[in-house]
């Protein structure tokens, strides 16, 4: 047990301590509100999307898929969609604030802690079970949190149904994650189609032929997590806790208690129905997927599309906090039911 705690407690600390970073690097006046905005735009529209293109693009090859599996997810995902949706109506009346916690429910932390989770949990089947769902969820994240923060945006009001629907697929279509996950899907469905060479090679690869490319991506990749993480901390503000502790409590539960107990729990069922066939590394990939706080990309594109970015960073926080329990339990009780 305590080696899961000390794993969980691993997994969730980075982000927290540079988030603390960022707060203390703008109250000792390194960064300003004029370098924090600019730092935002970088993040959301260069450093992200290269970091999510490289993470595709590295997955070998769209083969041997346990669709099963992915459709699972996908539909999981949708549900948490609908329930977040649903609780955002009833229990919030900020506009602003709406799209923040419904984005909250459903949107995991994949991207930048789930590899690193699944692999402690199921080791390379884990891998290989988080980086195919990578490849499907991520899409399906950002398309989501576009439709729910549009559905709140500050103009929507003012538009006629026909010119919000216009917007929201504007904006789905333009979304610079979703163009960086597309890219790496189109190099990657293109890459298992290429003939082989006589070596059993494909004839064109970053990594090989073009290095000095690949290394410039993989830079670029490795930046996004940690400056997100600044900036995120860097606009924390504990006054705002008061104002907001009704929508902070409620998208803490949701993500961090109704996801996994939907996402692994039922997953569970219908394996024991058969349903579902799910391998160690399966439910490692599960815990990632479903266990994990809040994406951090999450508050840069609360920022972005005129949400409650303050909101949104407290959501990053609060569930990476509470995810350590939760992690914890759910790994334990895995492990006692002989499935990790």
């Amino acid at each position: 047990m305590g080696q899961i705690f000390m794993f969980s407690l691993g997994a969730v600390m980075p982000i927290l301590l540079l988030m603390l970073l960022g707060f203390f690097l703008r109250r000792g006046g390194f960064f300003n509100d004029s370098f924090l905005k600019t730092a935002n735009r970088l993040v959301f529209r260069v450093a992200l999307p290269v970091l999510l293109f490289y993470n595709v693009y590295c997955l070998e090859s769209l083969t041997d898929v346990n669709w099963r599996l992915v459709i699972y997810a996908l539909l999981v995902v949708l549900l948490l969609f609908l329930i977040g949706g649903v609780c955002a109506r009833l229990f919030v009346h900020d506009k602003r604030k709406c799209g923040v916690l419904w984005q909250c429910t459903f949107r995991s932390n994949l991207a930048v802690i789930g590899v690193p989770l699944a692999q402690a949990l199921g080791g390379v089947a884990g891998v290989a079970s988080v980086s195919l769902l990578n490849a499907f969820t991520i899409p399906l994240f950002n398309v989501l949190a576009v439709l729910a923060l549009s559905a709140y945006a500050p103009d929507a009001a003012a538009a006629d149904a026909k010119g919000r629907l216009r917007g929201i697929g504007k904006r789905v279509i333009t979304n610079p994650l979703i163009i960086g996950v597309a890219l790496g899907m189109v190099c990657v469905g293109v890459r298992s189609i290429l003939p082989a060479g006589a070596d059993g090679q494909i004839c064109f690869s970053l990594s090989r032929d073009l290095p000095f490319v690949f290394t410039a991506v993989k830079y670029l990749s490795q930046l996004a997590t940690p400056l997100a993480l600044l900036v995120l901390g860097g606009q924390f503000r504990f006054d705002a806790l008061g104002s907001m502790k009704k929508e902070i409590v409620l998208g803490t539960l949701l993500r961090v208690i109704a996801a996994p107990v939907l996402g692994v729990g039922i997953a569970a069922l219908l394996a024991q129905l058969g349903v579902l066939t799910l391998a160690s590394g399966d439910y490692a990939a599960l815990v990632a997927l479903f266990g994990s706080p809040v994406a951090v990309s999450s508050a840069i594109m609360a920022g972005e599309m005129g949400g409650d970015d303050q909101l949104a960073s407290q959501y990053v926080v609060w569930t990476s906090l509470c995810s350590m329990a939760t992690i914890f339990l759910t790994v334990a009780l895995l492990r006692g039911l002989a499935l990790l």
